[in-house]
Parts: structure tokens; C-alpha cells; sequence
């Protein structure tokens, strides 16, 4: 019989498993729907997020509290053997299935993704999960094989009864004597190390000379480097010891990290520096500490070390986030091919900025072609696109493709143009007291000039009839000649363009435009980043900003800033994608199109959720639309046909677009809402709750804020809980860490 656990969830409670509950999982129809819908994608990211919402088994331990940690893990006795990338794990099972059993296995399964095989073993008497698992892969002659499943608390997902291929009931579950196989091993060579002068050992790097066996260790406790932990834990001991006391704090050291090290000396000796000591005096220590008696708890300095670290690592990852948030997501490498055609002629650092920018032009083809949205409710493909870059850092690249994409509209529009004008000479010609002739009713003209009265605009619309307008504005500003109900409201007009809302004007003259139509229009403009932000300040949390699409322009004098040649190939090239949205019609669905529409939804709440960012949140709920709906003129244009690029380019114009949007506006996003938001009362609350085991003075400053509290108490507060003993500083790192005291007040000791 074997203790093993498992969760129904990853960030679950870990519990002991028994035969009832072992079948019960196995035989949920949730599983084996969730399992259906893995092997039916290829896609990772799907595949990844479909796997949270499995249960999983840990097949090596069971834990103290329901606490999936390695440090109150109990071995279980077995080993799981992960094979990778085997097109048939039900063949190669049948192949060395006999040999398995006769090592008594007692699970094997086909993995979720059909691809793989897994295989329950015993550990043989004797070894730990690393070596048996070396023992049977060598026994068995296997390949492709997953190294990282000797962690204690490695989770396996959950799979339906039919994927099992041997399970053994009996052993498993019931209590019989198990006779655990014997494997021959050759013995680990050991490693003759030699003295090494005391003063060469001064360093972490240098640990690695005194291993005594060439064995090999995990090198994260808990995801956290061990080199950061070791750092951390040596600073609650209050820092490198000075000669004299050197071997104290090495024993001191070695007794701690035997909680984190699975109380191995050689694996304390592979992190732990020797501080300056002598080499045999130092693995002698480390032994010693190794041969005292251990507390079954982890003792609370190795708890805030691990705190402490974790404070670091954060840290270092803030930091680096906030550089790599410095630069815009990369392009992906492969493009759809119309996208890649487009950009092909303009400079690299442009590329990224005209690949979203093309979308308002090549939309206008579409004529009363609608979209289901993954809430139920239809839209348009409506783009309106800004592009903010720094003055003379080539804004006006996107000009030439433009041009090509809209040169069938243009040309259509000259024809009535022309009739226009000649309406308007025959009307010129005709006296005062003559009849005039009649306006006709189907002059069509879509693409319009960027400076145009609020009349002209409205009177295009209603010729237009259904059909989209498109103007490529040479400046933002130029949006506030327009007007809707007698003002000039630009966040207005904007909102009624994405939904496609009525707009127009009433007039009493007989000669003045009245209309009031659907309002379809497509534009792109461009702004320095300066005028960009103030254009739509005041604007960014009425739901303007969102509704629009932005790209920008980086500089890089590293690359040629040289453009392509446009001719009649390039344009023979674009027609045919053209044609395609010149036909469509009526509602147009794609499956992959609303999936991908789901997967990106999904992925941003995730992603709001982990970074506890309402801004990002906010702001993505109609980016996933826009990004949804350029994956839907793609596949248009690419003759309704889907393919992998078009879902790629997609996610990454999304996460593009928000980067821009977060970039440029977050700051002022930020203000508006705070100016926005009423004060609540707020009831009593524990702040010291809301902070961590260890936190710096700075951390409570935020926190008051965060609560709507002045920070210039914080300095009381602190002194308070100090007082009372509830808090003491740790004059090393001047860190405030919660005392015992406090912990067991609050239950949590």
C-alpha cells in the first residue's frame, strides 16, 4: 500500500488519495472532456490553460496540512516515469510492458496531449527518485524522457479511465506486502577532492570544489535559486562572519538549510560557501549540524529567509520587467502573407507601426459584412488607428501602402467625383428663377480628404449608403472640426464610430445637408507622442481610448532607414486580397477566429489578475475585439481560409496595442481614475495583515496609501506595533519582520 495525494486544482490542497477517490476522478466526465478538447489542438497555449482546470495527482508524497511543499513532504515510494513525444504510447507500452511489470509497476497511462506515456513505479530500497529514475530509464531503455520529475511535490494531470493502460488496484491501494525490485547500479565514482588554501574560498561561485561525489541537486527550493536563499538566510544571521566566528555561523548555516535541503550534507555543502574556513574543517561542520537533532517544523528565521528571498527575486523582477516594458512586444517572425506584403517595402523599425496601421484602409472594403463577437452580440470591422512616434521617425510610411490598398475605391470615387462637380456646374449655370437640377442620389465617394466641414461629412455618409468612409488624417487635431449634436465632442464621435452609432445633423435651410445615418467610418492619423497625450487627456477613462487602436515608431540607428519600390507588381500582388473583401457579405464566422477571440480574453484577465492591474484590465476588454477583428479581415482577405499566422499575428497585435496604450497613457489613466473614484468609509481592518512576514518602511508607506490613509503615519504605526511587539527590525536588512508573537495572536504561528 502506498500514501500518495492529489489536488483539483494546481494552486489546490494537496490530499491523501484512496482506491474510492482515485476512481472517482478517473471516471469524472469533466476530465475526460477537458482531456477530449487537449488532444484536439495543437495549440500550446490552449493546451496549458486547459490543463489548469484538470486534477492532478502526486504520485512521490503526501504533505503535512495539505501544504504541496518540498520541505513537508513524506516520500510516498514511487517514482513516475515521464515519456515525451511518442506518437504511440499505447505500441511502446505493449513493448515493454512485461519488462515494467517485472519491476512491478502499478500505473501507466497515456498522457493528455495523447503524446506521451507515464509509468508508476516503486523506488527500490535504497535510492532516492533522482537515481531510481536513472536506474529504470537505463533498465528499460527509454528515450525522451522528463528530467524534471524528481521533485517531491511534481504533479501529474489527471486523465479518464480510458487512457489507463495498467493499473494495479491491489498494491496500490490495499495493505499487502510490497516487495520493491532490486536494479543493479553501478556506484556513483567518488570524487577525490583536494585541500584547497582557505583564503581562495571566499566565494558562492567556488562551492561547487568541495562536493565529496559528483551527485547532482535541484537548484531552486520552491522556485527560489538557492544562491538568493543562502544570501537571504545569511543575512538573518546578520551577514558574512568576521575570522573568529566562522564556525559557528557555518554550523548555525548548515542547521537551517537542512530544512531547505532535504537534510543532505552533501547537498548543504554544494550551495554553502566555506566563509574564508578551512576545507576540511568546513565539510566537518556542516556534518556536525547534520548529526544534531532536528525540529520537525521549519524553525521561523528559515521562514523569513525564504520570505526575504522571495522580496528579492521580486525586485529583480520588477526591475527587469521594467526594462524589457522599455521596448514594444517583437513582431512575430512569420507574417500572414498579406500583412508580409504590405510591410515589405518599408523599413524595419516602420514595420511593426504599418502592420496594424493598414487595418482602417483594408476594412473599408468590406460592405455590410458583420461579426459574431464571443459575447453573442455583432460588430462591424471598424479601425480607427493612431500612430504616435517622436517627429521625423518616419510616421509617414504608412502613406504608400495606404495608397495602394484604397487605389480601387479611389478610383471609383473619381468617376463620382466628376458627376459631382458637373451637378454643380449645371446647378452654377441655371438662373435665380430657373429650376435646379436634382442632386443625383448615388454619388458614392468613400475616401475623403482630411479637411472637410461637418456638412460635407454627413452628406458623404448619406451618399455612401451603408458603405464605409475612409480618410487618412494627416493630423489628430483634424477630428475636432467634426461635430455631433451642435458640439465638438471627439471622444463622442470616436465612441460612435466603434459602435457604429447614428450621427448627423438637422438643418431648416432647403439647401443645407439634414441626414442622420449609421455612422461607418475608418481613419488613420498620426501624432507626436506630446500631442497624442494631451489630445485625448480627459478622455482615457470614458471608454475613448480604448476604442482605439495604437502603434508606434521606434528609432534605430543601427538599421537603414531605406524604402522598397512600388510599381505595378507590388499592386498585382495586393489585388486579389482586395477582391476578397470587395465580395464578402452577410455575417461571416470562423471557429478558430472566435477561439483565438476566447484564448486572448482569457489570457488578459489572467494576466490583470497576476499583475493586479485594473488599467490593463480595463483597457483590454475592446483591444481583444479589435485584435479579434483584424484576425477576421485576414481571413477575408486570405480567401476564408485560417491559418496559424493569422493567429499569431493577432495575439501579438493585441499585446502590441496595450503595451502602447499602458506606454503612453498609463500614468494619466491612473490620475483620471483616482479623480473619478468617490472615498468609501472604510470598516476596521488589520493593516498589518496586508503585509508580508517581511516588509520595509516604504512598503507600509504604499500600503497606507493603497487604504486611503495619509502616510505621514506611518512612522506612529510602526512605532505602535514595535511597542506592542508585534513587529522587530532586523538591523541587517532593515527589513520589519512579524514577530512570533504577533503570528500566534493571529493564528497563523
Amino acid at each position: 500500500m502506498f500514501k500518495f495525494s492529489y489536488v483539483q486544482s494546481v494552486a489546490g490542497k494537496a490530499t491523501v488519495v484512496d482506491k474510492d477517490t482515485f476512481k472517482k476522478i478517473i471516471t469524472d466526465t469533466r476530465v475526460k472532456a477537458i482531456c477530449n478538447q487537449i488532444a484536439s489542438t495543437a495549440d500550446t497555449d490552449t493546451i496549458s490553460r486547459l490543463k489548469r482546470g484538470l486534477p492532478a495527482f502526486c504520485w512521490h508524497a503526501w504533505f503535512d496540512d495539505g501544504k504541496r511543499k518540498n520541505y513537508t513532504a513524506h516520500p510516498s515510494g514511487l517514482i513516475m516515469i515521464d515519456i515525451d513525444h511518442v506518437d504511440d504510447p499505447r505500441k511502446l507500452w505493449n513493448e515493454i510492458k512485461d519488462q515494467c511489470l517485472a519491476h512491478g509497476a502499478l500505473i501507466a497511462h497515456v498522457t493528455p496531449s495523447t503524446h506521451g506515456l507515464r509509468i508508476v513505479l516503486p523506488v527500490p530500497e535504497g535510492l532516492d527518485i533522482e537515481a531510481a529514475q536513472t536506474a529504470y530509464v537505463k533498465s528499460l531503455k527509454l528515450k525522451d524522457v522528463d528530467a524534471c520529475t524528481k521533485d517531491l511535490a511534481r504533479l501529474s494531470f489527471c486523465v479518464p479511465e480510458e487512457y489507463f493502460l495498467h493499473i494495479d488496484y491491489k498494491r496500490l491501494f490495499e495493505d499487502v506486502a510490497v516487495t520493491t525490485p532490486s536494479l543493479n547500479i553501478a556506484p556513483q565514482a567518488e570524487v577525490e577532492t583536494p585541500l584547497i588554501d582557505a583564503s581562495q574560498k571566499t566565494d558562492v561561485a567556488e562551492k561547487k570544489d568541495n562536493a565529496l561525489t559528483n551527485k547532482t541537486f535541484d537548484e531552486t527550493f520552491d522556485t527560489i535559486p538557492y544562491p538568493v536563499l543562502v544570501e537571504s538566510l545569511q543575512e538573518m544571521l546578520g551577514g558574512i562572519p568576521a575570522h573568529g566566528s566562522r564556525n559557528n555561523f557555518i554550523f548555525s548555516m548548515a542547521a537551517y538549510l537542512r530544512y531547505v535541503c532535504n537534510d543532505d550534507p552533501e547537498w548543504i555543502a554544494s550551495i554553502l560557501p566555506t566563509y574564508g574556513e578551512a576545507n576540511d574543517k568546513w565539510r566537518r561542520t556542516i556534518d556536525s549540524a547534520c548529526q544534531r537533532a532536528q525540529y520537525k517544523v521549519m524553525p521561523q528565521i528559515v521562514k523569513r529567509a525564504i520570505e526575504l528571498a522571495r522580496h528579492k527575486m521580486a525586485v529583480v523582477s520588477k526591475n527587469e520587467d521594467e526594462d524589457a516594458n522599455q521596448l514594444p512586444p517583437p513582431m512575430p517572425e512569420k507574417l500572414p502573407k498579406l500583412i508580409a506584403h504590405l510591410v515589405k517595402n518599408v523599413p524595419a523599425v516602420c514595420r511593426p507601426a504599418v502592420a496594424n496601421a493598414v487595418f482602417p484602409a483594408l476594412a473599408a472594403h468590406l460592405n455590410g459584412v458583420k461579426f459574431w463577437l464571443i459575447d453573442g452580440t455583432e460588430k462591424e470591422a471598424t479601425f480607427m488607428c493612431v500612430t504616435m512616434a517622436k517627429q521625423s521617425s518616419g510616421k509617414s510610411a504608412i502613406n504608400k501602402p495606404i495608397e495602394y490598398i484604397v487605389a480601387d475605391i479611389v478610383e471609383r470615387d473619381e468617376i463620382n467625383r466628376k458627376r459631382e462637380q458637373e451637378w454643380k456646374d449645371a446647378s452654377a449655370n441655371k438662373a435665380g428663377n430657373k429650376e435646379k437640377p436634382k442632386r443625383p442620389d448615388d454619388l458614392c465617394v468613400q475616401v475623403l480628404v482630411s479637411d472637410m466641414t461637418n456638412a460635407a461629412f454627413v452628406q458623404r455618409m448619406k451618399d455612401a449608403n451603408g458603405k464605409y468612409l475612409y480618410t487618412n488624417l494627416e493630423e489628430l487635431d483634424l477630428l475636432k472640426q467634426l461635430q455631433t449634436n451642435g458640439t465638438k465632442d471627439v471622444g463622442k464621435i470616436i465612441c460612435l464610430c466603434f459602435d457604429n452609432g447614428k450621427y448627423g445633423q438637422e438643418r431648416v435651410g432647403t439647401q443645407s445637408v439634414t441626414a442622420r445615418v449609421d455612422l461607418r467610418w475608418n481613419w488613420n492619423a498620426s501624432s507626436t507622442i506630446q500631442k497624442g497625450v494631451q489630445f485625448f487627456k480627459g478622455r482615457m477613462v470614458d471608454g475613448t481610448l480604448s476604442r482605439v487602436n495604437f502603434c508606434t515608431i521606434i528609432p534605430d540607428s543601427s538599421q537603414p532607414f531605406v524604402y522598397g519600390k512600388y510599381d505595378d507588381k507590388y499592386a498585382e500582388t495586393l489585388k486579389p486580397y482586395i477582391t476578397n473583401l470587395n465580395l464578402a457579405n452577410g455575417n461571416v464566422e470562423c471557429k478558430q477566429a472566435l477561439d483565438l477571440a476566447r484564448r486572448m480574453s482569457d489570457n488578459c484577465a489572467e494576466e490583470g489578475v497576476l499583475s493586479d492591474d485594473d488599467i490593463y484590465k480595463d483597457l483590454s476588454y475592446r483591444a481583444v475585439t479589435i485584435a479579434y477583428l483584424k484576425a477576421m479581415v485576414l481571413y477575408i482577405a486570405q480567401g476564408m481560409t485560417w491559418s496559424k499566422d493569422i493567429a499569431e499575428f493577432a495575439e501579438w497585435s493585441l499585446k502590441y496595442d496595450l503595451w502602447c496604450k499602458c506606454h503612453f497613457f498609463g500614468e494619466q489613466v491612473k490620475e483620471e481614475k483616482a479623480k473619478e473614484n468617490v472615498k468609501k468609509k472604510r470598516g476596521r481592518q488589520n493593516l498589518l495583515e496586508l503585509l508580508p512576514a517581511t516588509f520595509s518602511f516604504k512598503d507600509a508607506q504604499e500600503m497606507r496609501l493603497a487604504q486611503g490613509l495619509d502616510d505621514s503615519g506611518c512612522r506612529q504605526m510602526i512605532n505602535s506595533w514595535t511597542f506592542r511587539n508585534y513587529i522587530e527590525l532586523d538591523n541587517v536588512t532593515g527589513m520589519y519582520i512579524k514577530t512570533q508573537q504577533y503570528l500566534d495572536k493571529v493564528g497563523k504561528g
